[in-house]
């Protein structure tokens, strides 16, 4: 019998919202614990969480730190241990959310992006040796929607070149690549455990690595670069876990399976039921040799469809199904990035999935009937246009 837990959700509009976060009674007791002892700042909730969490991924150490931009900056800070110097490079795909280039930005990096593919959404590797300079020292693939990006001829790339892989897996939990866990593939992964993920902590971040030296650097890092009782060896971060986010993490992690298995059910029902909409749309599909770890069922418009991306996502919303943007092209469609000085098609398969997509919810509280309702709310618009 599945464990019995609360669920906290923003109240909603929507038929089908968008996300949910699950406390459950055991989390609620550590939360409690926490309090009676006044110890709510890093402590042995946070050392459970981590070993719990390294576990669950089969590595041997974990990280957490206090959000998943924080997990993508430590891990790229990581490198000056190696070799890297401040203002070299890192690869990144011009398709994710803003966290990918920022922290590599606050690391001390500068992001090189490469273009997506438009049907996977992750970095092409076909055009990513294009991009390599002798100050590249990482790519960091980012497997969006939880999606694995294609990691065999990522690292090939990488070791021809001597490169680190460092992967932004912040909505892959629980994904695989030709029976390898998303996570584990890397010389690091990140992982971002807001509250729309599987695994959650509220707001938190984790790395994972089975690399003692770079675990080592990690816990350093989060801590302003500090080692033993008070030496900064390094330039670090203020970027702990607390004992509250960390006990909410230890109770997703006991029903990890539970969330993982109805997402993925969701998902591929998803994906099923929207193969009439071929014609018209383009989602998220779950190939050979990869398992999903569904963040959420990613929608873009096919070009000539008579339609464009704004109206069916008015049309959605009006019918109660809640949606977000896919996010953007970071070089050219984020104005926080014009000091690069990229200009509007230099990155075109990032910019379509950006002006075309959308995604909306698959998550554990959602329940057939209201995946039910999405399909008919799409049956409805396309017969709307008179094109069903």
């Amino acid at each position: 019998m599945p464990q019995k837990q609360l669920t906290i959700e923003a109240k909603t509009k929507f038929k089908v919202p968008f996300g949910t976060v699950s406390i459950t009674p055991e989390a609620r007791v550590l939360i409690d614990q926490a309090f009676e002892t006044k110890m709510v700042t890093r402590g042995k909730c946070v050392q459970e969480f981590e070993e719990k969490f390294a576990k669950l991924f089969g590595t041997k150490y974990a990280v957490a730190v206090s959000s998943g931009t924080d997990a993508d900056a430590l891990a790229c800070a990581v490198l000056y241990d190696y070799g890297a110097k401040r203002g070299d490079e890192i690869i990144v795909p011009a398709l994710t959310f803003v966290a990918t280039g920022n922290a590599v930005l606050q690391a001390g990096f500068m992001p090189v992006f490469v273009d997506v593919k438009r049907e996977t959404l992750n970095i092409d590797p076909d055009k990513i040796e294009a991009a390599i300079t002798p100050r590249t020292r990482a790519i960091m693939p980012v497997h969006l929607m939880g999606k694995p990006a294609e990691m065999d001829k990522i690292m090939a790339i990488a070791k021809k070149h001597k490169l680190y892989v460092i992967e932004d897996a912040a909505e892959a939990h629980g994904a695989e690549y030709k029976g390898k866990l998303i996570g584990t593939i890397g010389h690091m992964a990140a992982f971002s455990l807001y509250a729309a993920h599987i695994v959650t902590t509220i707001e938190g971040g984790i790395v994972i690595t089975d690399d003692k030296a770079m675990a080592e650097a990690l816990q350093s890092l989060r801590n302003h670069g500090i080692v033993g009782k008070f030496e900064f060896r390094r330039i670090g971060f203020s970027a702990k876990m607390n004992e509250i986010e960390a006990a909410v993490g230890i109770g997703n992690i006991k029903i990890f399976k539970q969330i993982l298995d109805k997402r993925r059910r969701n998902l591929l029902y998803l994906i099923d039921k929207f193969k009439k909409f071929d014609k018209y749309l383009i989602t998220i599909q779950e190939e050979a040799g990869e398992k999903i770890g569904p963040h959420a069922f990613s929608i873009i418009v096919r070009e000539r469809t008579g339609f464009t991306k704004d109206e069916f996502v008015a049309f959605i919303e009006s019918q109660g199904v809640d949606s977000r943007n896919l996010f953007y092209s970071i070089p050219t469609q984020c104005s926080s990035y014009a000091f690069l000085g990229k200009k509007l098609g230099d990155f075109p398969e990032a910019e379509y999935c950006s002006d075309y997509g959308t995604h909306i919810g698959v998550h554990q509280d959602l329940e057939l009937d209201q995946l039910d309702h999405v399909v008919s709310v799409v049956e409805k618009f396309l017969k709307n246009k008179g094109l069903k």
